[in-house]
């Protein structure tokens, strides 16, 4: 077979990802995609960084056994913690992860360089978020803050309502509610895939003013590059989704039509043991 024919392999700790395969769908129409979702073993976020990494190899090895030509980590805490041990462990497949197309796309968007990047405990403490900002945009000045209560919410399917605005006022109210005086950050990094589908409720809470950055367009365009790079773009045709899970198809099925942007059925959802 062709290289270009083999899918790419898209990895996240559970649902959230879906939403980096939306934007290679709509970037890349052509090329197959293989999603794992290892919803068994969700969250990723609060745990240790080298149980992140041996959870992270061992579902990516899935997806390798099963032929790809690309991984794209499509999870902020996985890659975080594993992106060097997956380059390592799988060379000489090409591995992206979504944290230098994120801070590449806050970069750009901020006009004072004033940036707020959310995300996991794990990808907040890492501090690699701040790094790859700082290594696009020296000037900029970066807050982290850690929203661990924002990814069981989205893979409950409770995306908007007053429990969400509530949670979501007590992270950020006091970084964009600063002294009139004071300037306030004018963007909001998302930095787990996890958090898009709750940006209405954000957005009720920093204000329209300030732009709130998804990294997976971004990741799409770099996928792009990437294959282009590499030779191995598939053009023409329609590419297709075949979706894996660690834990509950149907839950799978549900909920991740809500990130996904279309219903997704459980038959169209395989199970899988890692």
């Amino acid at each position: 077979m062709n290289n270009s024919c083999l899918p790419v392999g898209l990895f996240d700790s559970g649902m959230g990802g879906l939403t980096v395969l939306k934007a290679i769908n709509a970037c890349l129409p052509a090329e197959n995609v293989t999603y794992l979702g290892d919803t068994a073993r969700l969250p990723y976020g609060t745990k240790g960084k080298d149980t992140i990494v041996r959870y992270t190899v061992q579902a990516v090895g899935k997806l390798v056994d099963m032929g790809v030509k690309m991984l794209v980590i499509a999870c902020n805490t996985a890659t975080s913690a594993a992106l060097p041990s997956l380059r390592k462990n799988f060379a000489p497949l090409p591995v992206l992860g979504v944290v230098e197309p994120g801070a590449l796309a806050a970069a750009r968007a901020s006009r004072t360089g004033q940036i707020v990047v959310i995300a996991t405990e794990a990808t907040i403490t890492s501090g690699v978020y701040h790094q790859a900002i700082l290594r696009i945009r020296p000037d900029a000045q970066v807050l982290g803050r850690a929203c661990t209560l924002f990814v069981p919410l989205a893979e409950e399917g409770w995306m908007k309502g007053l429990v969400v605005e509530e949670t979501a006022r007590r992270y950020l109210k006091d970084v964009f509610s600063p002294a009139v005086s004071t300037p306030g950050p004018d963007t909001l990094l998302l930095g787990c895939t996890h958090f898009p589908p709750l940006l209405p409720a954000l957005r009720r809470i920093v204000g329209n003013s300030v732009q709130i950055v998804d990294s997976a367009a971004t990741t799409a365009q770099c996928v792009r590059d990437a294959l282009v790079a590499y030779g191995i773009l598939r053009e023409g045709g329609e590419g297709t989704c075949r979706f894996l899970t660690t834990d509950n198809q149907g839950r799978f099925a549900q909920k991740g039509s809500l990130f996904l942007g279309r219903p997704l059925k459980p038959s169209e959802v395989e199970l899988v043991d890692l």
